[in-house]
């Protein structure tokens, strides 16, 4: 969880609700929680990113999970097993491996507007996470979703003196996202986890422009009045033309619309593409070269092995498989469901009774 730790601003929401928790066994859910709290999800909702990781710490003691405090720096496959390198030199080996990186190492910039931006103007929005240098602040937010309109009302709450958005597209209406078809699709998938991967690319089309209608079209409503502020200008259908870094250290950024604004800090609210090649781990080991891929992503089976036996990888790696939902913390009960079957099936047959 260090990335929603250290890599996601202080005050900020989540768009999920108490029923994305993390547990397979349905036990230490976040309802378990609450009731433990003597509270209800109408207290809690929104869920604060705070109450998401005191959740989280609660899920851990309740687990009994204990977990290293080592970062590894590299993986590599030796003979029968696989050696993980931690960043102090030892070396952990194990029979198996489960990588879940989640999206840090895939924050997207893209090449045409990074040409565009003097270099060390921008930061993308999960390297801007400490706004308390926020006051009298003039910032341009290139991006047009949820994560774009959240950062501008953090940025005027810690002061900022003006936040400027611009987008290609028209602006998202602020409206609630209807996620109840995606708990039971996920949950499913423990029984048939090849169903995804047997639809028609027009199948998967549709079920990936749902969830992205759902994610991309609207914006949480409860941001709406928070950005209600004359220091706020939305430039829709807008992309940058040119920016100078004049004298002062101020940009001064011209838009397609023949506006031209100055600020002090550029930030990048563009998303997240997966390519596997970017994870160091895998990088700096020898992995990367064995595991067959497509499109950046890592073939997998229906347990979430790759091609190399043993190894498995979870998360948003895994959304080419088995479909966009895997980019959230939903889907974690069932990639856990899955791989823990195939490991459990892989010692019955090593081990028969």
């Amino acid at each position: 969880m260090e990335f929603w730790r250290a890599h996601m601003p202080k005050g900020m929401f989540l768009r999920s609700a108490c029923d994305w928790h993390l547990d397979p066994q349905n036990v230490h859910t976040i309802e378990a929680y609450l009731q433990s709290r003597g509270q209800t999800p109408k207290d809690v909702e929104p869920l604060s990113l705070d109450f998401y990781l005191t959740y989280v710490d609660w899920f851990q003691q309740q687990k009994n999970i204990e977990s290293l405090p080592v970062y590894i720096k590299q993986l590599d496959r030796e003979n029968d097993h696989f050696a993980a390198t931690t960043v102090n030199g030892d070396v952990i080996n194990a029979k198996h491996v489960v990588l879940a990186p989640g999206f840090r190492h895939f924050a997207h910039i893209p090449a045409d507007l990074k040409a565009k931006l003097p270099a060390g103007s921008f930061q993308h929005t999960c390297e801007y996470v400490d706004f308390t240098d926020a006051t009298n602040k003039r910032y341009l937010i290139v991006g047009g979703r949820q994560s774009a309109f959240e950062w501008a009302a953090l940025l005027l709450e810690a002061g900022a003196a003006a936040v400027h958005l611009s987008h290609r597209h028209d602006s998202p209406a602020f409206a609630v996202a209807d996620w109840s078809w995606v708990k039971p699709m996920v949950d499913n998938m423990v029984d048939d986890p090849s169903w995804f991967r047997r639809l028609s690319q027009k199948e998967k089309d549709d079920i990936s422009y749902h969830m992205w209608s759902e994610g991309r079209l609207k914006i949480e409503p409860w941001l709406e009045s928070r950005l209600q502020s004359e220091r706020v200008k939305v430039w829709p259908q807008t992309e940058i033309v040119s920016c100078i870094e004049n004298e002062s250290g101020e940009f001064e950024v011209k838009l397609t619309n023949g506006e031209a604004i100055t600020v002090d800090k550029i930030i990048l609210a563009t998303g997240y593409k997966v390519d596997i090649a970017r994870l160091p781990v895998l990088s700096a080991g020898n992995l990367l070269e064995q595991i067959e891929t497509r499109n950046g992503f890592p073939v997998l089976n229906d347990h979430f092995e790759t091609s190399v036996r043993g190894f498995f990888i979870t998360s948003m790696p895994a959304m080419q498989d088995f479909g966009p939902f895997f980019g959230f913390t939903n889907s974690v009960r069932t990639s856990a469901r899955l791989i823990i079957a195939r490991l459990c099936s892989e010692s019955a047959r090593r081990h028969p009774s």
